[in-house]
């Protein structure tokens, strides 16, 4: 069984981002369409950058950026940011397939394809299009955009019916991108194994988000989850609560519990399938490294690279 572990969107150690912007009120003032093109030229080229810090350290798994286009999609500002850029789409698609890194994105939270206001489901499928026009101009052959099923406006039942419906109003290639997360405080990991099996969508298991909402213990849903990745590897999601307090336990620390990582792979070793996991801590790839120095320290797991281990 191998593991991989991946981070999400910056660098620490690089200490660079591709998630720069420009507020819409401070555009408005100039108007100026050159500052946009210059901001996504500079994340595009910090996109690259970090995708080679990861091959150099062996990062083979990473959630990109949902911000490396500003101002996408709102209303009075038209311009073109696949055509212009194809000499960097181009060099980052290299260095992803070449070396057989997995991506993907994660939209934020005004992506609610189910949500009862037409404005919001519009924009919503906006918001997909844009994601997989920029896969598909990296040329990634298994694009993944991760979803939670979103508002639970009149009830989670009808809300689940919403969801269903709207997803199937969806094209064809949008729907064969989604793969469906449990979140911390509405839908649990049952709701989205229902909801799977109907759609025919994999599902991105968040331990966190089950700690935090959950009706039986994960082990009770691991075989439905694994078994929802028909073509890739399963992809989990993993984070240590900010502490233990009421308060604070939704939110992320800063780095990953070892001891309740290891507890979790050891839940995974019966299952026997190559796994890949995604830390959802604040201290991304210094989090990643350090977790990978105290699993060595903690346990005989075969490290194989810098971030991948067989059990």
């Amino acid at each position: 069984m191998k593991i991989r572990l991946g981070y999400v969107a910056l660098s620490k150690t690089l200490d660079i981002t591709s998630s720069k912007t420009i507020t819409y009120t401070n555009y408005l003032k100039e108007k100026n369409i050159e500052k946009i093109y210059e901001i996504i030229n500079e994340n595009l080229e910090n996109l690259y950058n970090i995708l080679n810090y990861n091959l150099k350290n062996n990062i083979h798994f990473y959630r990109m950026s949902s911000k490396l286009i500003p101002l996408v999609n709102l209303d009075g500002i038209d311009f073109d940011y696949i055509n212009k850029y194809k000499d960097k789409y181009k060099k980052i698609s290299k260095i992803i397939n070449e070396n057989n890194m997995r991506v993907d994105f994660h939209p934020d939270q005004f992506t609610v394809l189910n949500s009862t206001k037409k404005e919001v489901v519009e924009n919503t499928i906006k918001i997909l299009e844009h994601h997989y026009k920029l896969l598909e101009a990296m040329n990634i052959k298994n694009k993944i955009i991760v979803l939670h099923l979103g508002s639970s406006v009149f009830g989670k039942e009808n809300s689940i019916k919403r969801f269903i419906n709207n997803f199937n109003k969806l094209p064809k290639h949008i729907k064969n991108c989604i793969a469906l997360e449990n979140d911390d405080k509405i839908y649990n990991i049952e709701d989205i194994i229902n909801v799977s099996k109907q759609l025919d969508i994999p599902i991105v298991l968040d331990i966190h988000h089950h700690n935090c909402n959950n009706i039986k213990s994960i082990q009770y849903y691991l075989d439905d989850v694994i078994k929802s990745w028909k073509y890739e590897n399963p992809k989990i999601h993993f984070s240590t609560p900010k502490n233990k307090t009421k308060k604070d336990f939704r939110s992320h620390n800063e780095y990953i519990n070892v001891d309740d990582f290891i507890d979790f792979i050891n839940i995974l070793k019966k299952y026997d399938k190559d796994i890949d996991i995604m830390l959802e801590a604040k201290g991304k790839d210094e989090a990643l490294f350090r977790l990978v120095r105290l699993l060595k320290y903690k346990t005989n797991f075969k490290f194989i690279d810098e971030t991948t281990f067989i059990v």
